[in-house]
């Protein structure tokens, strides 16, 4: 295992984030010599970011940790393209009044992570690809960028053969993608001295792109770093979950659905996590890691608390670990649980059970909600409903004037009346 001399290497290899790195001899001594510029592009595809991008904004975070200056990239330019790199179907195109939109619902998340106002140099930066991409003249892109590239070499790289191999459709457009995200790299060298992109595994061949055309037109030497791509122990994709992708967005997610997705992290993937998500000291992580039988159980509590803390507060992390406590270990009706809110005049109707569990997003449809009930796994207020026919109405409101729904022993609901 290398010995790296510069903090930020060291800090990314005793946690678990290098895949990658395109020359560790020069960026160790680089990194260790002098505050250097890093950035991570952000492709604005939804009004929010989910858990499956945590890992590239927590390299960011440690870059700034370890005295250097972080860029968020938001990809207000290469959004309109979209990344196609290793999906089997190209984006769905987005208008640029979208972009703009997912970018200001996407920023509010990031200065829970970054400081951008701690001075000129060490200052995080967001920066908007779009500054430069949208005003690009074709030809003279063509002409000074598009020579560099050889449509060899960019056919080799796995994002595109892996299409091509199946026969799946890549479109010009899609194609061009690679050759934006080097040109960024570029321009972020020249305009702000930027020597490092950092990215997942499945980035590695566009940020050489990015490396290779910086050399042919005149910037310093760059490099690269890429994390591992991450599934859980079990195979699942990291960011989503039975009801959907994690979204790191509080009016997206609750603190108390985001708690209760990484409570329920597979006991192999505590160390890991711990690791990757939380900045607890390493000695700290290693003591936690080593605790196994009913104790893992308090280490994932820990875990959960710790990386909400970190997106939606302290004050809110302890809360959503409380309302668990007391819902799991009391049975205790907490005002701090989900809810959603159901028109009285329905209610007074009675709303079907089907309805109100697909409605409470406790399944995707109405076959899924009846396999659900017909499980024994739906309660109306802590009492098992085997009738998939019932109606639930104002005679189930309990005295503080909620439904309580419940899925199972993690899954709960409040339903109220407005």
């Amino acid at each position: 295992m290398t010995k790296f001399k510069s903090d930020f290497l060291r800090t990314m290899q005793e946690r678990g984030f290098i895949h990658q790195i395109s020359d560790e001899g020069g960026l160790d001594a680089l990194l260790a010599k002098e505050s250097v510029t890093a950035y991570i592009g952000f492709d604005p595809t939804a009004p929010s970011l989910h858990a499956g991008g945590l890992i590239q904004i927590m390299m960011l975070h440690w870059f700034q940790a370890t005295g250097h200056r972080p860029i968020s990239l938001m990809g207000g330019g290469t959004g309109m393209v979209g990344d196609p790199s290793f999906k089997e179907e190209a984006r769905q195109l987005m208008t640029v009044e979208t972009i703009e939109s997912n970018i200001a619902s996407i920023k509010r998340v990031f200065a829970n992570y970054l400081d951008y106002d701690k001075g000129p140099k060490g200052g995080a930066m967001m920066i908007n690809n779009g500054e430069w991409l949208r005003s690009l003249n074709y030809l003279e892109f063509l002409r000074d960028v598009g020579r560099h590239f050889s449509v060899n070499r960019m056919l080799s790289f796995d994002s595109v053969k892996t299409r091509l191999d199946r026969e799946q459709s890549l479109s010009f457009l899609e194609f061009n993608y690679m050759i934006l995200q080097a040109y960024d790299f570029v321009e972020l060298a020249k305009r702000y001295d930027c020597r490092l992109q950092m990215g997942g595994s499945d980035q590695w061949g566009n940020i050489i792109n990015g490396i290779d055309l910086g050399h042919r037109m005149g910037t310093q030497q760059l490099y690269a770093l890429t994390s591992p791509l991450l599934t859980t122990s079990s195979g699942a994709k990291m960011g989503k979950s039975i009801n959907g992708a994690v979204w790191l967005n509080p009016d997206m997610l609750s603190a108390y659905d985001f708690w209760q997705y990484w409570r329920n992290t597979e006991d192999a993937d505590v160390p890991r996590f711990l690791k990757l998500y939380t900045t607890l000291p390493m000695a700290e992580v290693g003591r936690l890691a080593s605790l196994g039988g009913s104790e893992i159980n308090e280490v994932k509590k820990i875990l959960a608390t710790e990386i909400t803390a970190m997106l939606h507060g302290r004050d809110a992390a302890e809360q959503a670990a409380e309302t668990a406590r007391k819902t799991f270990e009391e049975g205790a009706l907490s005002e701090n649980l989900p809810s959603i809110e159901i028109p009285a005049a329905e209610l007074e109707a009675g709303i079907g059970l089907l309805s109100l569990i697909v409605r409470a997003g406790l399944a995707a449809s109405n076959g899924e909600a009846r396999r659900h009930v017909q499980g024994g796994a739906v309660k109306i207020n802590d009492a098992g409903v085997s009738d998939e026919r019932m109606a639930i109405g104002m005679a189930e409101m309990t005295g503080d004037g909620v439904i309580k729904l419940s899925l199972g022993k993690k899954k709960h609901m409040l339903v109220r009346s407005v």
